[in-house]
C-alpha cells in the first residue's frame, strides 16, 4: 500500500498573494533578458547617447526610425527596463515631458565609442540571450535525467547542439554565435582592467616578466605595460586568436595551448579563464603555470582574477554570481567557486599558499605561490 502523502500547508492570505507575485517574477523574468536584447537590437542605448544622454520618447522614436504608432508600446518596454535597472528616469522636461537617461549599466551598451576603459558589452548580452543558450537551458531537465556513464558529462549546451562552446567546433553550429561569444568574452574580460590597475598597482611591482594566459588581443597586457613599462610581457592564446591580434613593439604574442606549455615568466596571469573549466582541468592548467614560473623565493607567482562566490557581498551581487554559475554549468564545463573550492584546487595543483590581494565587486584578485 502506497504511503500517504503528507498534508500540504497552503500559505494564507498575504503570504499566498506574495507567493503568487513571486511566482510571476520568477516565471516571467526572461522578459528582462529579452527586453534588454530588444533594446540592444533597436540601438536604444547608443541612440540615447547620441541624443545627449537624455531623451524623450518622441525623440527616441524618431532617432530609431520606429513607426510613431509604436510609441505606447515603447513606453511600456522602457518602463520595464527602468524598473529592472537598465535605464533611469530623468527629471521631467519643462512641459512635464517624460524623459529617460543612461545609467552605469546602459552606458556599457553604447556602441561606437572610442574611450579609455570603455568595453562595449553588447556582444556578451546578445550571446547570453541567444536561442542557442536558451535551448541549452531548456534542455536542463533532460540533461539531469540522462546517465552519461563514467567521466565528466558533456555540458547541456554540447548535448543539445553537438559541439562545445568556445571550441574550434562552435562555428559549425553557428558562425555568428561563435563570433558573438568570442567578442563577448573579450569585452567582458577586459572590463574593469583599469580598476584593477588602480586598486592593485603593486600586483605587478618588481616583476621582470609576465605571461598573460588567454590574453586575447593584448588589451590587458597593454594596460599593464602602460603602468609598468619595464615589464616584458607574453600573451598566450589559441592560433586563431593570436593571428588577429594587433602587432606591438613590446608584447610577445605566442600561439599555443595552455594545457601543453606556457611561456616561462616570473609570473603567470589567468584573468577570468578558469571559470570555463571543471576542477580537474583547472588543476592541469595550474600545473602548467607552475612549471612556467620560478620559486617563490625568486618572485614566482600566479595571478588569478576570478569571481569569488560569497553571500556576504549582498543579495544582488550574490544572486548574479550564482546565476552566472548555473549559466557556466549549462554552456561550459566550468563554474563559479567560493574560497574553499579555490583553495582545494590550488592545493591539488601543488601550490604551497595563496592570498586574496583584493576583492573587487563580484571578483577577487589572488596571488598563488609555488
Amino acid at each position: 500500500m502506497a504511503a500517504q502523502a503528507p498534508t500540504l500547508q497552503v500559505p494564507k492570505d498575504a503570504d499566498l498573494l506574495q507567493a503568487q507575485s513571486d511566482l510571476w517574477r520568477h516565471s516571467l523574468c526572461y522578459m528582462t533578458s529579452t527586453g534588454l536584447r530588444c533594446a540592444i537590437k533597436l540601438g536604444i542605448p547608443t541612440a540615447i547617447h547620441h541624443l545627449g544622454g537624455v531623451t524623450s520618447l518622441p525623440d527616441l522614436i524618431t532617432a530609431l526610425s520606429i513607426p510613431p504608432a509604436k510609441l505606447p508600446f515603447l513606453r511600456r518596454l522602457m518602463r520595464m527596463l527602468v524598473t529592472t535597472g537598465v535605464f533611469a528616469k530623468a527629471d521631467s522636461g519643462s512641459e512635464g515631458t517624460e524623459l529617460f537617461r543612461l545609467n552605469a549599466l546602459s552606458s556599457l551598451l553604447v556602441d561606437g565609442v572610442d574611450a579609455d576603459e570603455h568595453h562595449c558589452q553588447t556582444s556578451f548580452v546578445l550571446a547570453a540571450t541567444s536561442s542557442h543558450y536558451l535551448e541549452a537551458s531548456l534542455g536542463l531537465a533532460d540533461w539531469f535525467k540522462k546517465d552519461f556513464g563514467e567521466g565528466p558529462p558533456p555540458s547541456p549546451f554540447e548535448e543539445v547542439h553537438g559541439a562545445p562552446l568556445l571550441d574550434e567546433k562552435t562555428a559549425s553550429i553557428c558562425p555568428e554565435l561563435d563570433k558573438l561569444v568570442i567578442e563577448g568574452v573579450e569585452a567582458h574580460d577586459n572590463l574593469g582592467i583599469g580598476t584593477i590597475m588602480r586598486e592593485c598597482h603593486d600586483l605587478f611591482k618588481g616583476l621582470a616578466s609576465l605571461t598573460d594566459c588567454c590574453g586575447g588581443d593584448g588589451t590587458t597586457a597593454r594596460a599593464i605595460i602602460k603602468a609598468h613599462p619595464h615589464l616584458k610581457c607574453n600573451v598566450l592564446d589559441l592560433p586563431k586568436v593570436i593571428e588577429k591580434a594587433p602587432a606591438h613593439d613590446v608584447i610577445n604574442f605566442v600561439a599555443g595551448d595552455m594545457f601543453h606549455t606556457i611561456p616561462p615568466a616570473q609570473a603567470v596571469m589567468l584573468k577570468l579563464v578558469l571559470l570555463h573549466w571543471d576542477d580537474e582541468d583547472c588543476v592541469k592548467i595550474l600545473a602548467q603555470c607552475k612549471k612556467a614560473i620560478p620559486s617563490r623565493e625568486e618572485g614566482g607567482k600566479i595571478i588569478i582574477i576570478e569571481v569569488l562566490v560569497n553571500p556576504s557581498l549582498g543579495p544582488i551581487i550574490y544572486e548574479s554570481q550564482v546565476l552566472f554559475d548555473v549559466v557556466m554549468m549549462t554552456v561550459t564545463k566550468g563554474g563559479q567557486r567560493d574560497e574553499n573550492s579555490w583553495a582545494e584546487i590550488f592545493k591539488k595543483a601543488g601550490f604551497s599558499d595563496y592570498k586574496i590581494v583584493k576583492k573587487l565587486g563580484a571578483r577577487a584578485v589572488f596571488e598563488v605561490y609555488p
